[in-house]
């Protein structure tokens, strides 16, 4: 039963190879299975690949069985349509084509099992690319952020500067008038005279002036760190918004991208392996001598070529030889004077009608 089975996945001829030896059919039972083996690898390879897209496990198992499925009928009538020849140059002519094919075959098949076969060293190449996403994502948003909250920490400091200033002011003024009260400087005499009245008075002023400076400033100051505060919630929720973006950053064309990033001796011998099995049926039957199957199709193929061939020319020398008798009894039948006759009275009368109609029609215009 698993024999019959893998003999028609070989796409051979059962009718041909059941009459051929045990050994033939088992040639061709173990290209069968090799096919089918191909075509089984295929459908978990792009299961898996699909599954990495989709991420729904019987979604990309029933598209990875349609992919499996073509896969299967493109070897088999890759296999199927070999035929062995007498000229070896012949055979490699004829399966250029389909090594060709075989080869494309092999890269879709291979590369979603290197996806999987190396998934821990791509997970770690995704995750430092992440990484770099982040920093980058986080300074791209900095920038713009950053001109604003300096431009009004920069006033803050602006601020703080006039309250600095205006203290500094006030306190020379302190030393002045108290100076002035001890008589070490200004008139230099002891006690609290006018001078020192003027002078306390403008301190006072100026006391004045810097507490309320003091208490504008700091409302100006409190009203710009809210804006800085707002604007750093906002640089947070526009970080926090886009980092799911990045965090998803490891679908399929990411994680090829990624393999490719990784040294490429592995996953070239893992691509010459699946070659190695999708084009073994085609080598096998290229290396192969011909066998009992090769001698009986292609006794079946010639005998039915030579056949269409007969009938096909047997045909020509029939039209060819009715056209030359059709030609010689219408030559004989030409000169014979009841023809002529014939034909002159029914030239005559076809002339009559033609010219009754042509009167009646202008009869009917008049």
């Amino acid at each position: 039963m698993l024999k019959q089975f893998f003999i028609l996945c070989s796409g051979a001829d059962t009718d041909i190879l059941n009459d051929c030896s045990i050994g033939e059919q088992n040639k061709y039972a173990g290209i069968g299975a090799t096919v089918f083996f191909t075509a089984v690898m295929a459908t978990i390879a792009s299961s898996y690949a699909l599954y990495t897209v989709f991420d729904n496990l019987y979604s990309s198992i029933f598209f990875g069985l349609i992919w499996g499925l073509l896969i299967f009928n493109l070897d088999r009538y890759i296999v199927s349509t070999i035929k062995k020849r007498d000229n070896v140059i012949d055979e490699v002519l004829q399966a250029t084509p389909r090594i060709i094919l075989a080869v494309i075959i092999a890269v879709v098949i291979s590369k979603p099992l290197e996806l999987k076969i190396f998934e821990k060293e791509i997970n770690q190449v995704l995750l430092e690319q992440k990484n770099d996403l982040t920093l980058a994502n986080q300074n791209q948003i900095a920038e713009q952020f950053n001109p604003k909250i300096s431009e009004l920490e920069s006033q803050i400091a602006g601020l703080k500067s006039q309250v600095d200033l205006k203290e500094t002011e006030v306190n020379a003024l302190y030393d002045t008038y108290i100076s002035e009260a001890e008589g070490t400087a200004g008139t230099k005499l002891l006690g609290k005279g006018p001078v020192y009245k003027e002078k306390r008075n403008k301190h006072d002023a100026g006391l004045t002036e810097l507490q309320q400076l003091k208490t504008d400033n700091k409302a100006k100051i409190e009203a710009i760190e809210t804006q800085i505060a707002t604007l750093q919630g906002d640089y947070t929720t526009n970080v926090a918004e886009t980092q799911p973006v990045i965090d998803n950053f490891d679908g399929l064309m990411a994680r090829i991208t990624a393999l490719g990033k990784l040294p490429w001796l592995p996953s070239f011998f893992i691509f010459l392996l699946f070659l190695a099995i999708e084009t073994s049926p085609i080598i096998a039957k290229l290396l192969s001598p011909k066998g009992e199957f090769d001698f009986k199709l292609e006794d079946q193929e010639t005998a039915i070529k030579a056949w269409t061939t007969q009938q096909v020319a047997e045909r020509k020398l029939l039209v060819k030889t009715d056209n030359d008798i059709n030609n010689k009894v219408y030559n004989e039948i030409a000169d014979e004077e009841e023809v002529m006759n014939y034909k002159r009275k029914k030239a005559r009368e076809l002339m009559q009608h033609q010219a009754d109609a042509f009167l009646k029609k202008q009869k009917g215009i008049l």
